[in-house]
């Protein structure tokens, strides 16, 4: 019988294990996207306890929490951090097999010598202990847990209107912190606050009159993000609108309206946001960034959840909405003048996975390996099952060695055994692909496509200029 979690998990033949043990496990980690506040890293933030460190911004950890039965005022309310680790380590026993109980071990083994120790109520104290213990030691800041897990990229999620200054502190440092540009207040037209944010964006920029002067309002804040190291911008899509582009009347009227407080038809929106995809992928193509789509999210789905807490407070679920058409509609509009960028694909809904991959591969253009990415089993595919499910679509319908591998979508310093995870599913996938014969016997072809997955293909993109 395997240990929980033990040194080989999810290594299941003689080859995943070499893979993982000799190729895949001291690999640096590009993490190309994440929600880690600049701030507190260019500070280097040190925690008092681990509740804070752990729970304060973890929406996985807070629905499985709720799942558990857990009370709102011991997940995101009032009781202390004490009594919410309290509460997480009582819900753990309930979340077994949820790769949040996965992780939350592998999190505590790898950072805090915790080894073997399962969370529940029985353990809470001792972790509690040596955890705490351990957080007022040298090693123990945000850079330093960086450093502990080989994190040579940070890429964070920024808005257009962020200064930017805790990127331009880090400048230099042996970690790259570089800002994603997120331009999704500006495209979300109906949205409550469009009018105060397209203000704000004013202000900063020059008058806004227009939608061209919108856009070039944000074209003067991306320059500024690439200034700063940007490598990458990225899209919350939560409706794919493949409308056509109306003209400029149409598209002024609908801002006017929208800056106005007057209602903007569901027609004006679309053609607001397919015009804006329109213009912005052009920019970055422009500008050799990478475009990341993340499609199909039905966000804060729950009222009581968004006006109680906020957003991102484990409030949303997939949407199950068409893709193929809008999708393969607004990247030939790029593609067909020759200004589709680099781009990277997330679909929330898993069956769309084929759709996702079949997609990227009409689109490649032989400029580079890749160019159309079927990005990593984002959210709530992020398991065992989908990312193996994201990766077998993958290498049958297009290409997998030239995917980009994993990333944490993260607010926590603590997320990035999650890359272990990866590499240890993709090592074990590889090995039974390999010892029953679907892949040459070679063991140079096995080191290069794990090196190339787990590290070589982001780090071309994201570390290395195009």
């Amino acid at each position: 019988m395997t240990g929980f979690l033990q040194q080989d998990f999810l290594l299941d033949t003689a080859t995943a294990r070499r893979l993982f043990h000799e190729v895949a496990t001291d690999l640096p980690i590009v993490d190309y996207h994440n929600h880690l506040p600049p701030a507190e890293i260019s500070s280097d933030r040190t925690w008092e306890n681990l509740g804070e460190m752990w729970l304060a911004h973890d929406h996985y950890k807070w629905r499985v929490m709720r799942w558990a039965g857990i009370d709102e005022a011991r997940v995101t309310g009032a009781a202390t951090w004490r009594e919410k680790f309290d509460a997480f380590a009582e819900a753990m026993p309930r979340a077994v097999l949820n790769p949040v109980h996965h992780w939350s071990h592998l999190e505590l083994w790898r950072y805090f010598d915790l080894n073997g120790t399962v969370l529940s109520p029985a353990t809470a104290d001792n972790v509690w202990e040596a955890a705490n213990a351990q957080l007022g030691e040298k090693g123990y800041s945000a850079q330093s847990l960086l450093r502990k897990m080989n994190v040579e990229l940070v890429g964070t999620t920024d808005d257009p209107l962020d200064t930017l200054e805790h990127h331009a502190a880090m400048a230099g440092s042996d970690i790259r912190v570089v800002p994603t540009f997120r331009p999704d207040k500006s495209v979300q037209i109906e949205a409550p606050g469009f009018a105060a944010y397209i203000d704000s964006l004013e202000a900063l920029t020059h008058p806004i009159r227009s939608f061209d002067d919108l856009v070039a309002a944000l074209f003067l804040r991306l320059d500024h993000f690439v200034q700063h190291g940007c490598r990458a911008a990225d899209h919350g899509i939560n409706h794919l609108d493949a409308a056509d582009i109306p003209g400029a009347f149409d598209l002024d009227a609908a801002l006017k309206a929208a800056r106005q407080g007057q209602p903007v038809t569901p027609e004006q929106a679309a053609g607001h946001r397919a015009a804006l995809f329109d213009a912005l992928g052009r920019a970055y193509a422009a500008r050799g960034l990478v475009m990341q789509c993340h499609m199909n999210v039905v966000r804060n789905g729950a009222s009581r959840l968004l006006h109680g807490i906020g957003p991102d407070a484990g409030g949303d679920s997939m949407r199950d909405t068409d893709m193929a058409g809008p999708l393969n509609t607004l990247l030939d509009r790029l593609d067909r003048d020759g200004k589709l960028p680099r781009m990277v694909l997330y679909g929330l809904d898993p069956s769309r996975n084929p759709i996702l991959a079949a997609t990227a591969g009409t689109f490649q253009d032989g400029s580079v390996p890749g160019k159309i990415q079927a990005g990593a089993a984002w959210w709530f595919n992020d398991t065992l099952d989908g990312m193996e499910a994201q990766m077998r679509t993958l290498a049958q319908v297009g290409l997998l060695s030239t995917f980009l591998g994993m990333l944490t979508d993260s607010r926590s310093f603590l997320s990035f055994p999650r890359h272990e995870y990866f590499r240890r599913l993709l090592c074990g996938m590889i090995g039974r692909w390999a010892e029953t014969g679907h892949l040459p016997d070679d063991a140079d072809l096995l080191d290069r496509l794990v090196r190339d997955i787990c590290y070589n293909n982001a780090k071309s993109w994201f570390l290395e200029l195009q």
